[in-house]
């Protein structure tokens, strides 16, 4: 994909959202991300206004990858062959259709071969 280094799974979006120093080597990429994790990420209860606010600003600032066809497919195959859940098979597919790797704590992603996975390891 023109441009862009990876794609961040949500969970690490988190962690960079909440400046965990795991994601600091990924404040200067240029990240994508899932419509899935842009989703998720908007649809935390108890989200202040403000939250939101500079969540969606966040979000402008990455590029959202879509549902396509290609995508869909893939999340197909992934689903079969896999069993991942639906919201996991989307994001690797994303990933995988766009060749980028997945910037992720999910070790389950571990499973999906296709999948050039980057695993992050959270600060406490």
């Amino acid at each position: 994909m023109n441009g862009v280094d990876c794609l961040a799974d949500t969970n690490a979006l988190i962690y960079l959202l909440n400046g965990n120093s795991c994601m600091f080597p990924y404040l200067e990429k240029n990240l994508a991300l899932s419509i899935i994790s842009a989703m998720e990420l908007l649809s935390f209860s108890g989200m202040t206004e403000t939250e939101g606010q500079s969540i969606r600003s966040f979000i402008n600032d990455c590029t959202e990858i879509t549902l396509s066809n290609d995508i869909k497919e893939k999340t197909i195959e992934i689903r079969k062959k896999y069993r991942a859940k639906l919201p996991d098979a989307i994001i690797a597919a994303s990933a995988i259709v766009n060749g980028l790797p997945l910037i992720t704590a999910d070790k389950g992603f571990k499973q999906i071969e296709e999948l050039d996975l980057q695993i992050i390891v959270p600060i406490m």
